[in-house]
């Protein structure tokens, strides 16, 4: 489990869900989440390059502007006990550690509206859709994730594939979390 031993402060806490979407910047950098197939990764050892830049991101993304989605928590769940990844008590354990080491954003009314709306359109997945405008309300500019079109624009957030480099960090999640300057 990466939360163990890291010295890490505990900090989770549970953003309101805000009608009103936007994005905003932190003084250290855009505010960002990460979608379930990173927090997967970070734990499955036999994903081989992805799971050591998996892991690398989630150990920094604590100390970064990032904020999870309660969405993509349970999915996590799921993912690595459906798989036989963790066992179900490590997989709890897991992400109830990053419950406490990450602020939360719950999907809302307004957020399940959106993603309903855009696919019943067929612009993405419904669980896409919600991630996206769930980390939107929590003010999310970006979505670190493998499982959608690198470098789109979806529900005013920008998808970023962070293993597009394969064996290293891409620039803009070193600068996401904090490794060099940012700039969009």
């Amino acid at each position: 489990m990466l939360a163990r031993g890291r010295g890490w402060r505990r900090g989770g806490r549970l953003a309101p869900a805000p009608s009103i979407v936007t994005a905003c910047m932190s003084a250290e950098g855009a505010r960002f989440t990460l979608d379930t197939n990173l927090l997967v990764y970070s734990v499955d050892n036999a994903g081989g390059a992805r799971h050591d830049l998996a892991r690398e991101i989630v150990d920094r993304a604590v100390e970064s502007e990032c904020w999870l989605t309660l969405q993509a928590l349970g999915e996590f769940y799921v993912a690595v006990t459906r798989k036989g990844i963790t066992p179900p008590a490590e997989a709890a354990a897991q992400a109830a550690d990053w419950l406490e080491l990450f602020p939360t954003v719950a999907a809302s009314a307004a957020g399940i509206r959106v993603a309903l709306a855009a696919a019943a359109a067929g612009h993405a997945s419904y669980w896409d859709a919600l991630l996206v405008a769930t980390a939107a309300e929590a003010g999310c500019a970006i979505v670190l994730t493998e499982d959608m079109s690198d470098g789109s624009v979806v529900g005013g957030l920008r998808i970023h594939n962070p293993f597009a480099g394969l064996s290293e960090l891409t620039g803009l999640t070193r600068r996401l979390l904090g490794l060099t300057e940012f700039s969009l």
